[in-house]
């Protein structure tokens, strides 16, 4: 019901009164949100932050967590660090407490070294116990991580979740992508891990060079994560044909944060955010003000169990589509791209998930890549794709139709031949500048 400028969910929580398009937790985030300004007393650098912005020690409502608590983005932490080396002020807890290291990729804003208590990191095997339990892992399961052993988070967390749970776990870090498809059809692997790019690779080398273990193989579920691709359906379709029909279920975190969402049965290409160990809004990118009910918009989260290393409001930089039921806050479509991968052409806002999304409907694609340049102030798209199919003219042409179709725009296709692009073992690179 609507009462003046509120809006009252009373499916959710008989307080849960806020203003129009915040989103807040359908369980009440209030206690929690307060047990984690209380614990920042301890912790520097957000002691000094909080002063400097004047902000309240305890909060009464969402609504006055979302008004008078600042954000925190990527480039104060790294910034901190120098400041303050190697780790940073971000501590709750003497550095002797510290015993996990993990390290952002530097993608954005340079890497950022991240450390763990036990118990900080305990919280985080707990939600990869959600993902595992959703995505339907047995306990016969035996899981490859087809991951190097470097400092990434999703890694080392998914694999200790796994090991804890009982399951056997192989980790594919060292090796080439041959090597790790015999591992896989040696060791009868159930369940694959890795980014969704790397699925296809894997998928790709096993159809060319390696069809003789085509049939050795067990994978029934593959679990990716670290880009756009597991919730998109033309590329998830793709994966699962790749591997003799697996089932393909998404996820999605940040070393920042740890594991912050999941897929679930009932909702097949949505991802859902474990609202127990996240507090979750969704806000413009450009004003910083909470997005309409069902618009797209830049997650912010909370951490609420991970205070070892906490963070408040954080500007994650991953569009959203939120949508909210009695289950909580499900991501409608998953991850749909991150807020500088946007592009506006001629007006449209295009994201580089749906322009996926038409481009994986064409089965003869092996591989493609988007190359955008500003001319005359206009941004102008070229889409390049790999096929064998003896009608590359045909392909581009129909595939330049579907693009009008759906985004309104003409944008051109060409195609090169299969091999031409280049691959990555890891996460993918299809948008380029120039």
């Amino acid at each position: 019901m609507v009462i003046g400028n509120f809006v009252k969910y009373n499916i959710f929580h008989k307080f849960a009164i806020f203003f129009p398009g915040l989103v807040m937790s359908p369980m009440n985030p209030v206690p929690a949100l307060n047990r984690l300004l209380a614990s920042l007393e301890a912790n520097a650098f957000y002691r000094a932050k909080l002063a400097s912005a004047d902000a309240p020690r305890q909060i009464a409502s969402a609504a006055e967590f979302a008004t008078a608590l600042p954000f925190t983005i990527k480039a104060e932490l790294v910034e901190d660090c120098a400041r303050h080396p190697p780790f940073g002020s971000n501590l709750s807890h003497s550095r002797a407490c510290y015993s996990r290291f993990c390290q952002s990729s530097g993608t954005s804003a340079g890497p950022l070294p991240t450390i763990d208590t036990a118990e900080s990191w305990a919280v985080m095997l707990d939600v990869w116990d959600k993902v595992y339990d959703h995505a339907g892992l047995r306990t016969d399961d035996t899981l490859f991580f087809a991951f190097s052993f470097g400092p990434f988070l999703g890694f080392w967390t998914a694999f200790e979740a796994a090991t804890r749970r009982g399951n056997l776990s192989i980790p594919g870090g060292g090796l080439g992508t041959r090597a790790r498809l015999e591992m896989l059809a040696r060791y009868e692997v159930t369940v694959l891990c890795c980014t969704p790019t790397y699925a296809l690779r894997l998928g790709e080398v096993l159809r060319s060079e390696a069809a003789h273990l085509r049939e050795k193989m067990r994978v029934r579920l593959i679990l990716v994560a670290g880009e756009p691709g597991g919730s998109i359906p033309a590329t998830r379709s793709l994966i699962s044909s790749s591997w003799n029909g697996a089932t393909v279920r998404d996820h999605h975190g940040m070393t920042e944060t740890g594991p912050i969402s999941y897929e679930t049965l009932d909702h097949p290409g949505s991802l859902r955010v474990d609202l127990e160990s996240y507090h979750a809004e969704i806000i413009d990118p450009a004003t910083l003000q909470p997005v309409a009910p069902g618009a797209t918009g830049e997650l912010v989260i909370t951490t609420l169990r991970r205070l070892a290393r906490p963070l408040l409001r954080y500007r994650t930089g991953d569009l959203v589509k939120p949508v909210w039921d009695e289950a909580g806050l499900r991501l409608e479509g998953g991850i749909l791209g991150r807020c500088d991968d946007m592009l506006v052409v001629r007006g449209v806002n295009l994201y580089p998930s749906a322009l996926e999304s038409v481009v994986r409907g064409f089965p003869e694609v092996a591989e493609f890549q988007v190359r955008h340049r500003t001319v005359d102030s206009m941004t102008e798209l070229e889409v390049i794709v790999e096929s064998a199919a003896p009608d590359g003219p045909d392909l581009a042409r129909r595939i330049q139709v579907a693009l009008g179709s759906a985004f309104a725009l003409r944008i051109p296709v060409t195609t090169t031949p299969v091999g031409s692009l280049p691959r990555d073992d890891f996460k993918s690179h299809r948008w380029i500048t120039g």
